[in-house]
């Protein structure tokens, strides 16, 4: 009987052995350290050995759901090893380095995030090991019921970053990404990849810092939702709806979209060559951050790189965030330590900046580059509020002009165009050299249509180039601008006010040459006329009535009339924002109110007159 007691005794004890090895074994595990009671398989992840007689069934259960949690362990350690090498791992479950092609700052944040909600798990595996100690006693259950609290949690943040690697989730692609899981009904879940967005939040308020306050955009991975270049929207445009008859007197959606949006055309800038074009990139703009707030940060950074750019005369412009650079850094800062984003508190924050860079670009450019005597040389010029100078121009270009233009066109044109202005005693040598005549003909220099003066409007791209019929065809302004009003007269706007001025130009040129028929039928009125030549003069009557009131309509009920709007508008607001869309309006205006995009009547349809009338 004492032999068979102590042998019970001897297999209690042995048992109790295995069981606190095991124990241990299990927080190795679950602290991603393997082991051969618990080993590692890449696909199944960890699970309790097999050759284990001495457990329970139901133990081994429980055992498997705390292996559940050791396996997610060890593979967001290998996720945030991979990406920021951060964790080390044991050579047997190391991943090589990032073969996936996931990489950014934003990645970085996201895995240090990972990295702080996965530090109560370890804690508590560090509690569980001194409990253990303290009380050999204990059983598995009792580290199930401390690590309940990560069976939703880690299943959840798995899903995750198994999204962010499937998908090849980049930038603020992630922020979207996380976002979207925090919005579930679990506390916890939602309480830690909060903390995770929080974390992915500083890499954007430092990439808005360094944008908004110093111009620079710091996103060599492109991550950030602010890019250097055009915007690439409208290459995939419906082409049925560029044709379609909008019914909008007879505009097409493709001439709707011109008049909305000034910007087709595009806008490199040479008066200043340094000012790089930046754009939205939309499919990185969160959800949560609408366009309007985003389209509020590309225009405040646009300015200040302005700004920084153009230092060759930093006394006149000064500093156009007023010296609150340094305020503005610490509400970045203030907003950045905030657990929770919000929208209110963010966009409150980007419409001061906002306000204080169009205010201070609205002194600039209204007090201090005096906008209106800017708008009102345009109005003379690309306009035709001078009309006695372009009167005189169109009897002396008349005869160079009305056959098709020559490399010596050009030149000839603006001798002519000179010799107008001192007829006129308009002999402002400021402003006379800013102003030059462009003739585009085919065979010109490429290097010439690129740009031959600075702030030269770009022609359109006409190729393959077609002979143009006659000089006024091929006949342009371009007027250099100075800095800083190439930000609201870009080449692309100035390109609209050379379509006004071709065809404002052309009706001024139908009227002349009417008139000049009505001279010469006076000068004939005392010979006998014949019946073919009372057709004609009424001929003349009626295109004279139309040209007439096309004219007055034009200068009167559209020029004037849009032209008193916007000066209002300017004067009435301190946003230059304000006053570039103010522009665009006008501009807009002038395009749609004189059928400049209408289009073209068919010669087969119904004249205006008939035989019978005429």
């Amino acid at each position: 009987f004492r032999g068979l007691l102590n042998t019970n005794r001897l297999g209690v004890i042995l048992l109790y052995n295995k069981s606190c090895r095991m124990i241990h074994e299990l927080l190795l595990a679950l602290s991603g350290y393997p082991g051969t009671i618990f080993p590692w398989n890449k696909r199944t992840g960890l699970q309790v050995s097999q050759d284990l007689p001495f457990l329970h069934p139901s133990e081994t259960s429980v055992l498997n759901r705390l292996c559940k949690l050791g396996s997610d362990y060890i593979r967001f350690t290998e996720f945030i090893e991979q990406h920021t090498g951060h964790v080390h791992q044991q050579e047997h479950h190391t991943s090589q380095p990032s073969q996936t092609g996931l990489h950014g700052s934003y990645l970085r944040a996201f895995c240090t995030g990972l990295d702080s909600t996965l530090q109560p798990y370890r804690q508590t595996l560090l509690d569980l090991e001194q409990e253990f100690l303290c009380d050999p006693h204990l059983t598995i259950s009792h580290a199930n019921y401390k690590l309940d609290q990560f069976q939703l949690l880690f299943p959840s943040v798995m899903v995750v970053v198994e999204t962010i690697k499937a998908q090849k989730i980049h930038g603020c692609q992630i922020l979207e990404t996380v976002y979207k899981h925090s919005c579930g009904g679990l506390p916890p879940v939602r309480t830690a990849l909060e903390k995770i967005l929080a974390v992915c939040h500083g890499v954007m308020y430092k990439q808005l810092a360094a944008w908004m306050l110093h111009g620079l955009l710091l996103d060599q991975s492109e991550e950030f939702y602010v890019k250097q270049g055009p915007s690439a929207g409208g290459a995939a445009a419906n082409q049925e709806e560029e044709e379609e008859d909008l019914g909008l007197g007879g505009l097409s959606g493709k001439q709707l979209r011109e008049l909305q949006d000034l910007r087709l055309i595009e806008e490199e800038n040479m008066l200043a060559p340094s000012l790089q074009q930046f754009s939205l990139r939309t499919e990185m703009l969160p959800s949560y951050i609408p366009v309007r707030v985003a389209e509020k940060i590309l225009f405040v950074g646009e300015s200040v790189q302005m700004f920084e750019n153009h230092n060759h005369s930093p006394s006149r412009a000064g500093s156009i965030l007023k010296h609150q650079e340094d305020l503005f850094a610490a509400e970045l800062h203030r907003l950045k330590q905030q657990p929770l984003f919000s929208l209110v508190d963010f966009e409150n924050l980007i419409d001061h900046i906002r306000s204080t860079v169009a205010e201070h670009l609205w002194t600039l450019m209204v007090e201090e580059s005096d906008l209106l005597e800017q708008l009102k040389i345009i109005k003379d010029f690309y306009l035709l509020g001078r009309g006695e100078l372009y009167q005189v121009f169109i009897d002396l270009a008349q005869h160079m002009l009305k056959t098709p233009p020559t490399a010596v066109t050009e030149h000839d044109v603006n001798v002519a165009f000179q010799q107008a202005a001192h007829k006129v005693l308009l002999d402002d040598d400021n402003l006379l050299p800013l102003l030059h005549l462009t003739v585009d003909y085919q065979g010109k220099d490429s290097k010439d249509a690129i740009g031959p003066r600075d702030g030269a409007t770009p022609p359109q791209d006409t190729s393959p180039r077609e002979i143009p019929p006659t000089g006024w065809a091929a006949l342009g302004l371009t007027y250099k601008v100075q800095w800083p009003l190439h930000i609201l007269f870009t080449p692309a706007v100035l390109e609209k006010y050379n379509v006004v001025f071709r065809y404002l130009l052309s009706v001024r040129r139908v009227q002349s040459q009417l008139q000049h028929c009505w001279a010469l039928q006076m000068q004939r009125k005392h010979l006998k006329s014949s019946q073919t030549d009372a057709i004609k003069w009424r001929l003349r009557n009626h295109m004279a009535f139309l040209i007439d009131n096309l004219q007055y309509y034009l200068q009167v009920d559209v020029l004037e009339s849009q032209f008193s709007q916007l000066l209002q508008q300017i004067n009435s607001t301190r946003d230059f924002e304000s006053i570039r869309l103010a522009h665009d309006h006008f501009l807009s205006n002038l395009l749609a109110q004189s059928f400049i995009l209408l289009k073209p009547v068919p010669l087969h349809q119904t004249p205006m007159f008939s035989s019978s009338q005429v």
